[in-house]
């Protein structure tokens, strides 16, 4: 074999993989059905990631989420977590579809969007009368002139190329054939925004009394990429916690008021938080979602103040309390329970076998066994979802181009030729959207050409319409 046998070889070899991605990848990367098919499952997966909790405990799924009987009589906890249906937007498969589906609209755009506009930005004189046979609007008249008929589409903001004085072409709305091409841009750094904040974000919660300082540490999810390093430079005191109430007793809203404090206890940002009006610091985001009672402060006769903390009940789904037992004896040989439901200073108070003794608010005092106890205040704490995503400022740079390029994709691209033969005056024209419109535009701009006095013109431009009506 000589050397440039053996050249030959290793070209043809190398010319393999080119050839397969060209014939065989291309076009199935490129199919529209396959592209709808990814999106519809992007969709589904991610309207199943909104309706099923996600990153709580097997114990959360097993409850909410029972073999017997199955939701929908598929969905069980084992198929939640065996799919990863509890962590949707960080699983395999899911990040698969997204990438797969950023491919196919790249590959689109590099293969039929980019040359479609590059192939709508050159342009072709029409020199024979025939030409304008295959337009979807045509007209030949016997008056006018090119002179006139640049005129009248430079007025309609038309962009005129003409090479001599009988043949003209003129195009607007260019901007229509780019905004497919900002769409796919705009989508793709949709996805490119999600898998980042896949890989590298995290989800905490913590519960927090009011007056506590804490730094982020119950972590619930994150991404195999995510960094938590930096929270260690910066804790959070929840000054006060309070709920405002309604007349009627319900819930109107809740209020956390924190402060953000470096290491050297100095506060360095300061917000009131509630639902919807999250703090934010460093990439890290505090929402307000859920409240608690974390303790009651007590006196006996007068001794100093005691805080007890108070733990949640389990009510069978019938409302929430919290409870604590305060000793009235040093032998702790009896005691009372406290009882309360919000926040509003009302607290009930049980002796040992489930009685009702007394029902007192905050700063008020009763006798039982013997003492004189009194409840000083009943302190609520904060529940905080705190996450860190940094994927979103890109997934809002890619809605706003995507809305921009849905845009300039309403706009149409139309073109009009004209040619100057003799006396004859040719006309025709296309466009890529809203026909109607344009051929209203067309023959407006016939009518400025043909001279309203003569009835002849005016019929042979009809008759010319007529033989080439439009799509």
């Amino acid at each position: 074999m000589t050397l440039d046998d053996s050249a030959s070889t290793e070209l043809r070899w190398w010319s393999i993989p080119g050839r397969f991605l060209r014939q065989e990848l291309l076009p199935v990367l490129t199919n529209l059905r396959l592209a709808i098919a990814l999106l519809l499952l992007i969709a589904l997966f991610s309207i199943s990631g909104t309706v099923i909790e996600q990153g709580q405990s097997p114990a959360f799924y097993q409850a909410n989420y029972p073999e017997h009987p199955a939701l929908f009589g598929f969905l069980t906890w084992k198929v939640i977590q065996v799919v990863g249906l509890d962590h949707v937007y960080r699983t395999w498969w899911f990040l698969a579809l997204l990438i797969l589906f950023g491919t196919s609209l790249t590959a689109c755009t590099f293969t039929r969007q980019l040359p479609a506009l590059k192939a709508s930005r050159r342009w072709k004189y029409y020199e024979e009368p025939r030409q304008f046979q295959k337009l979807a609007l045509s007209a030949e008249l016997d008056t006018g002139s090119l002179n006139s008929l640049n005129e009248i589409l430079q007025k309609r903001r038309y962009k005129i190329f003409q090479e001599n004085s009988n043949i003209l072409y003129a195009r607007k709305g260019i901007v229509g054939r780019i905004g497919p091409i900002i769409v796919h841009v705009g989508i793709v750094t949709i996805l490119l925004g999600g898998i980042l904040g896949a890989m590298t974000g995290f989800m905490a919660q913590e519960m927090v009394s009011s007056g506590n300082t804490f730094q982020v540490q119950n972590i619930v999810d994150a991404g195999p990429w995510a960094s938590t390093k930096t929270l260690k430079d910066w804790s959070v005191r929840v000054n006060r916690f309070w709920i405002d109430y309604t007349p009627t007793g319900g819930i109107d809203q809740f209020y956390s008021d924190m402060s953000v404090l470096n290491n050297q206890g100095q506060e360095v940002d300061h917000k009131k938080i509630f639902v919807n009006q999250p703090l934010r610091y460093h990439g890290v985001t505090f929402y307000q979602t859920d409240w608690g009672i974390s303790a009651v402060r007590i006196q006996f006769n007068n001794s100093p103040i005691f805080q007890l903390p108070m733990a949640s009940l389990d009510t069978n789904g019938k409302g929430r309390l919290w409870g604590s037992w305060i000793p009235t004896k040093p032998d702790l040989s009896e005691g009372v329970s406290l009882i309360a439901k919000d926040l509003q200073g009302m607290v009930l108070i049980y002796d040992s076998s489930g009685k009702l003794v007394d029902t007192v608010r905050t700063g008020m005092a009763t006798k039982v066994n013997g003492v004189n106890l009194k409840i000083v205040d009943v302190i609520g704490s904060t529940g905080l979802q705190i996450k860190s995503d940094p994927g979103i400022p890109m997934v809002y740079s890619g809605f706003a181009v995507l809305m921009l390029g849905t845009v300039m994709s309403y706009f149409s691209h139309s073109q009009i030729w004209a040619l100057q033969k003799g006396d004859r005056l040719y006309v025709g024209g296309k466009t890529n959207r809203a026909q109607v419109a344009f051929q209203q535009e067309v023959l407006d701009i016939l009518d400025k050409l043909s001279s309203p006095s003569e009835n002849d013109n005016q019929t042979n431009t009809t008759e010319s319409l007529a033989s080439n009506p439009p799509l």
